[in-house]
């Protein structure tokens, strides 16, 4: 994300969903209780690694430990606990983990998959384009960015989804990008980003996004020469 320029500053955000054991205590001996956006009953047992809220996406590589938690959801889903290192630069997780908890719950309850990762960024052409008017209708959108190349398509069979401007971390926001991520892979937050989701890979989720920014840049770009030929 940082290579792509869609994660300014402390811009972005990070999630991975795991169904399986994880040793925890070793590297986040800090543990606390934590109260959960929302029910997931389903989910009890499961791990949750989110980043900290205002920590910097490219410094995760360099210190894991001092940027993101671990949430392991307790039985009945209400509650969990939070695991942290000693050496943590943030207080609370991502204010998006209203959203991220409910695309991995939904994603988790209509599969069968034990693996589920999601994204949040801010590419920046991608975050212009979404100011424009009728780049806001799905249908317009994708026709314009599916296009370019075939990799586009391949990556991206159920299109982008488009969510009007809500405000970032309401309910409302929370509420359209679960019904957008039922059906596609990476949806635009008009005027704020995208989210995108993988149960295969954190770097499968990357992609979807960088496919998504670069069908946009060869859009406008192929748009600046017509006007150019045009006089």
């Amino acid at each position: 994300m940082a290579g792509i320029e869609a994660s300014e500053g402390a811009a972005g955000n990070i999630s991975v969903c795991l169904r399986w054991p994880v040793e925890l205590r070793s590297r986040f001996p800090v543990i606390n209780n934590i109260d959960l956006p929302q029910a997931v009953p389903e989910l009890a047992g499961a791990t949750f690694l989110v980043s900290g809220s205002g920590r910097r996406l490219r410094e995760i590589i360099d210190d894991p430990k001092a940027n993101i938690a671990c949430i392991v959801v307790n039985e009945g889903g209400l509650t969990g606990k939070i695991y942290t290192s000693y050496h943590r630069r943030f207080e609370q997780v991502t204010s998006e983990f209203n959203s991220h908890l409910a695309v991995h719950y939904n994603q988790l309850l209509s599969s069968d998959t034990n693996f589920h990762a999601v994204i949040h960024a801010q590419p920046m052409h991608l975050t212009y384009l979404s100011h424009i008017p009728r780049y806001q209708n799905e249908q317009y959108l994708n026709t314009h960015l599916l296009r370019w190349q075939p990799e586009t398509i391949i990556n991206l069979p159920e299109g982008i989804g488009f969510i009007p401007f809500r405000l970032p971390g309401s309910p409302e926001l929370m509420t359209g990008n679960i019904e957008s991520l039922r059906k596609h892979r990476i949806v635009i937050w008009a005027k704020h980003g995208v989210m995108a989701r993988s149960d295969i890979s954190v770097k499968r989720a990357a992609d979807r996004v960088e496919y998504a920014e670069t069908a946009r840049n060869m859009n406008i770009s192929t748009c600046a020469q017509e006007r150019s030929a045009k006089g």
